[in-house]
């Protein structure tokens, strides 16, 4: 599903570049669960990003069945993004002045869906991953276990191909983690998920098929589970 070719990702500072990524090359297939691990700062959640196409390389590609990510613009791009991927972010961004409801309706507002279209596919899925009984509380009511659950249903809202997430249990708990393990483990397998997640986490690492480690900018290893 994903080729990524000699990818680069430096920026200026006064000091000279700060090379972020050097020359990553790897593939992902269609199905697979990746975990990206390696320590703060090595260069994870830039390479996430780079493959949502939230960013952009210095140098080097990133192919989405064969075709360039980056020969995308404006709102070809935008509408790439948000119909093929879904985002989980370790911070979840959920917007505070809307409902669980209203936030994972958003992906489908965004495509132009009318709010009486968009909310029963919404509430379906936030039944889906247990949240049933908090449509209608805001971000701030929620705990932070059932805040995560709302960005993870916002994300496969639009049945999305490929799942990236950003340590989706950075802040939680340890039980909490472990439902998060198993809502992500049941989604892969209910929507055939290709899933790409940033972790320290050593347990969900090894729940995945593969893991990549990022070492200084660099692809250190990448080892089948």
């Amino acid at each position: 599903m994903i080729r990524i070719n000699g990818l680069n990702k430096s920026f200026s500072t006064i000091n000279g570049p700060l090379h972020v990524l050097r020359d990553i090359n790897l593939q992902v297939g269609v199905g697979q669960r990746v975990a990206v691990v390696g320590s703060s700062g090595a260069g994870k959640t830039t390479l996430m990003h780079l493959m949502g196409g939230l960013d952009h390389p210095t140098s080097g590609e990133v192919l989405f069945e064969d075709k360039s990510l980056f020969a995308l613009k404006g709102a070809a791009l935008d509408a790439f993004r948000n119909s093929t991927i879904g985002f989980v972010f370790q911070f979840n961004q959920l917007l505070p002045e809307f409902t669980a409801l209203e936030n994972v309706m958003m992906p489908l507002l965004i495509a132009g869906q009318s709010r009486k279209d968009a909310r029963l596919p919404a509430a379906e899925i936030l039944a889906e991953v247990g949240l049933e009984e908090r449509f209608e509380h805001k971000p701030g009511a929620l705990s932070g276990g059932e805040q995560q659950r709302v960005a993870i249903a916002r994300a496969l809202i639009q049945k999305p191909r490929l799942l990236l997430a950003d340590e989706p249990t950075g802040n939680l708990d340890r039980r909490t983690s472990a439902d998060i393990f198993a809502l992500l483990d049941r989604m892969h397998s209910h929507y055939n998920l290709t899933m790409v997640i940033v972790t320290h986490n050593d347990l969900l690492a090894a729940r995945m098929d593969r893991v990549l480690k990022i070492e200084d900018g660099q692809l250190a290893a990448d080892d089948l589970n």
